[in-house]
């Protein structure tokens, strides 16, 4: 068997998971932490103010990768979700739930800075500009993923219920990312691309790549904080779990 399929052959046992998530996570905040510390120190010490928006524009660099992490997070859900419902795989069905509490609490970091920047820009917290309606509706989706989860008490039907709903709501990502060119909108179009020219001056761009890609650690590591928490639920009353329990005594 090819080493790689082999070791996603692994990851879906409990066990292994366990000890995967246990390894890893710390790392990824640790790298997280250490990401974020340099790419806030440029943000707010050595990127110059914008010649527009003085200041104030220096909360895109938590707008921004909160607002791409809102969508990516919500896509990788539901590709977990269909996955679980097409091959019955159960560390899908956790990994994709455990992705929407963190999707959501990216999508309202999102949302309340959008509104702290629109306050000085657009005079107003907040407009119902396509981008922030649909950006609110995700919001809305990831709510009602948790709350299906949540309701009912049947684990496995409770992911694959939640999961169809993900499932759906994945079409409102297209509709996010195109809605300032779709509509006549407040909100500014793109100015940064990661293939491509981006419009924003050079220099601010390191400290938002050490943004995106510390939240990129945050989530790995929440996720597989989650996953294990609830894997480790799940699996209550196995042996293998009592053993665990009985080597941390």
């Amino acid at each position: 068997m090819n080493p790689v399929v082999r070791w996603f052959h692994l990851l879906g046992s409990p066990p292994y998971f366990e000890r995967f998530a246990a390894r890893w996570a710390p790392w990824c905040y640790a790298a997280a932490l250490v990401l974020f510390g340099l790419g806030l120190w440029q943000a707010l010490f050595v990127v110059p103010a914008d010649y527009q928006q003085g200041d104030s524009f220096r909360i895109l660099y938590i707008h921004v990768p909160s607002a791409w992490m809102s969508l990516f997070v919500f896509g990788l859900m539901a590709l977990y979700a269909a996955i679980a419902l097409v091959w019955r795989i159960k560390l899908c069905e956790i990994l994709a739930m455990a992705c929407a509490p963190i999707g959501a609490a990216f999508t309202l970091i999102t949302l309340a800075t959008g509104s702290i920047w629109g306050k000085p820009m657009w005079g107003t917290w907040w407009d119902w500009d396509p981008r922030l309606t649909t950006e609110l509706i995700l919001l809305f989706l990831y709510l009602g993923v948790i709350g299906l989860y949540q309701v009912i008490d049947d684990r496995r039907n409770a992911a694959r219920a939640a999961g169809l709903l993900a499932i759906v709501g994945v079409a409102l990502l297209p509709v996010i990312r195109w809605s300032v060119v779709w509509w006549n909108s407040l909100h500014q179009g793109q100015t940064i691309r990661l293939f491509g020219q981006s419009s924003i001056d050079p220099s601010m761009l390191l400290p938002l790549w050490l943004m995106v890609v510390a939240t990129k650690f945050w989530f790995a590591g929440s996720l597989l904080a989650r996953a294990r928490a609830d894997n480790l639920r799940r699996e209550a009353g196995k042996d293998w779990v009592a053993a665990l329990a009985g080597e941390r005594r």
